[in-house]
Formats: structure tokens, sequence, C-alpha cells
């Protein structure tokens, strides 16, 4: 028998995905900084639980890497973003400095989700390993939200109800 889960949140919650496309391979100069920038500034947040970030899960494909992350709420992602005292903002600043000197080498993207309460669904079907949103807020049987994703959609809408 497969084992279905779903994640464990009810809330609002952001998603925030962020990656970097490689355009110029034979330029490592331009790029490698960029994508090594990234592991400490996850660590950094999974080390600091007050942060609002729930976890994230990173996707490698062939022109370069996408970190899928979850938060608690989209303000948490801009107070991070903006804290001198962390490692974001540094980063950010490197990179338009080296983006001058190595123009096009790589290409660096974002796109912010929110998402309100009952707004989310999800859906593991085989052995239970966390991955996605499950491995950032837990797992639960997925039955206990509904057997289909449109009734485990709607069971989260209607827990977090008027």
């Amino acid at each position: 028998m497969v084992t279905l889960t779903t994640h464990d949140h009810d809330g609002e919650l952001a998603v925030f995905l962020i990656g970097a496309r490689i355009e110029r391979p034979w330029r490592p100069d331009g790029w490698w900084p960029a994508l090594a920038a990234m592991r400490p500034m996850l660590a950094e947040l999974a080390d600091d639980p007050d942060a609002g970030f729930l976890g994230a899960t990173t996707l490698v494909g062939a022109r370069g890497p996408t970190s899928v992350q979850y938060w608690r709420s989209v303000e948490d992602i801009y107070a991070y973003a903006g804290d001198d005292a962390r490692r974001h903002r540094p980063a950010w600043v490197e990179f338009y400095r080296r983006a001058r000197r190595v123009p096009g080498a790589i290409t660096v993207w974002h796109e912010t989700y929110r998402v309100p309460a009952g707004g989310h669904e999800s859906l593991y079907a085989g052995r239970p390993a966390l991955f996605g949103l499950a491995a950032a807020t837990g797992a639960i049987p997925a039955a206990r939200r509904g057997r289909t994703a449109r009734e485990r959609l709607h069971s989260t809408a209607a827990q977090d109800g008027p």
C-alpha cells in the first residue's frame, strides 16, 4: 500500500523562489560567488527560528539552481533581505559589484508568493520522506485533510474560515 501524507501547516505562508541562471559558464569568476553565497544564507536562516524561515528545497537544473523556500510571511522575507546585519545585504552588494566587472555571466532571479491560510495543498505518495512544504512544516496522514486535492484544499480553508 502506498503511504499518502500532506504537509502540517494551516495558516498563511509565503513561497519564495530564488535561482540563478549561468549565462557564461566559461566565466566562473562571474557566477560562482553568487552561487556560493546561498548556502551560508540558508544556514543562517535555519539557525534562527525567529526569522520566519520554515525551510527550503534546492533543485539543480542544467543552467543553475533554484531554491524553493517556505516562510511564515512575506514580511519575514523582506525583514531578512533588508537587514544589514544578516548575510543577504552584503552578498547582494557584492553581486552588483561583480556584475559590473563581469557583465552577463549570471542572471539571478526571484519570485515571491503570498499564500493565504487555506490556499495551499500538498500530497506526497510513497515513502514518507519529507520533501518540499512537508519538510518545512512536518507531515501528517493525507486522510486527515481529505482523499483528493480538492478535499484537502477545502479542508484547510474550512479550518481557517470565519
